[in-house]
């Protein structure tokens, strides 16, 4: 007999798909905060995979590559669940922003708590009514502000079964970075799930390439899990790309205020004395160029053309 498969107190059948809205909040107008997640199951039972999107209301590439997947019914599997939330901050994507109306960062709520802030009860009742369900997740992110980041993969580094899965991923880049406390990814990881956090694009964009990124990834994944057959639409990134293990990195800051101009790209590896960039003021006196202090791979690069001293220009990863 097949397993029970019980979310958000509705039952879900072998072979069906069943969009059910987790209903957690209001507007100031009592107008419903509805939360829709996508479960499709499939024909046998097997392991779940949560593909998430918009834990931050403004990385809208997350939420595409989420919505795509739906929209080309990807997302239905032939054995095990797969779950998707396209969108869980909605208070951000309404407003364009990364946080909540009160402005705390969802993504530093978790595991959160039935009597805290409507941020916190959000990473509560996520963590509470969905999370248990779930035996690996893809987590989509994009940079903030004006700063892209180059499609990457993030993981602690310390597991082998999160690295093999990341290697699956085929994202360009897979990046040693340890999750923060109160964090949705440090959260999953302590209660045993394996967890990939997608990095690629910027805040409030929609970029094909880091779309293609992110799509590609998760089919190579479902494929990995056996939850779908992706034969004809896997490409495998050990043998055609294999993805560059950053070990380490470092953030390049400003150390002037000015009219910031880049020399590089992100993904590019850059060489040690290399120059980067130039700031200047904006009448013309004055330009200053510096250089690449040590050998390595541009993970982000900012895009705003006015810089403040101390803002993060490029954040560049070792092997």
């Amino acid at each position: 007999m097949p397993s029970e498969f019980k979310i958000l107190n509705k039952k879900v059948e072998l072979g069906e798909t069943v969009t059910i809205n987790m209903d957690i909040a209001r507007l100031t107008t009592r107008s419903k905060i509805d939360i829709p997640v996508i479960v499709s199951r499939g024909k046998v039972d097997g392991p779940c995979l949560l593909l998430i999107g918009g834990i931050h209301g403004d990385e809208t590439n997350g939420i595409e590559i989420v919505r795509q997947l739906i929209a080309s019914g990807q997302h239905k599997p032939n054995k095990g669940t797969i779950i998707c939330i396209p969108l869980l901050n909605v208070f951000g994507f309404l407003n364009q922003s990364r946080e909540f109306p009160d402005g705390r960062d969802l993504n530093r709520m978790f595991p959160g708590s039935n009597t805290g802030s409507s941020a916190s009860k959000f990473a509560y009742y996520l963590m509470k009514e969905v999370i248990p369900k779930v035996d690996y997740c893809i987590d989509y992110h994009t940079g903030g502000a004006q700063r892209f980041n180059y499609s990457q993969v993030r993981i602690n580094g310390t597991d082998e079964a999160t690295l093999e899965l990341a290697k699956v991923f085929g994202a360009p880049f897979i990046v040693f970075s340890k999750s923060q406390e109160k964090t949705f990814r440090n959260s999953m990881v302590k209660l045993g799930k394996k967890v990939l956090l997608f990095e690629g694009g910027k805040s409030l964009n929609l970029d094909k390439k880091v779309t293609k990124s992110g799509i590609q990834g998760a089919l190579n994944v479902m494929h990995f899990l056996g939850l779908r057959e992706h034969v004809s639409q896997i490409l495998d990134p050990l043998v055609q790309n294999p993805p560059v293990v950053i070990q380490s990195s470092k953030w390049i800051r400003a150390t002037h205020s000015g009219m910031y101009r880049s020399y590089i790209s992100a993904g590019q590896k850059v060489e040690k004395g290399a120059r980067l960039g130039s700031i200047s003021d904006p009448y013309g006196a004055y330009e200053k160029v510096f250089k690449n202090p040590q050998e390595g791979y541009i993970l982000n690069s900012n895009h705003s053309p006015v810089v403040i001293q101390g803002d993060a220009l490029l954040h560049i990863g070792f092997e």
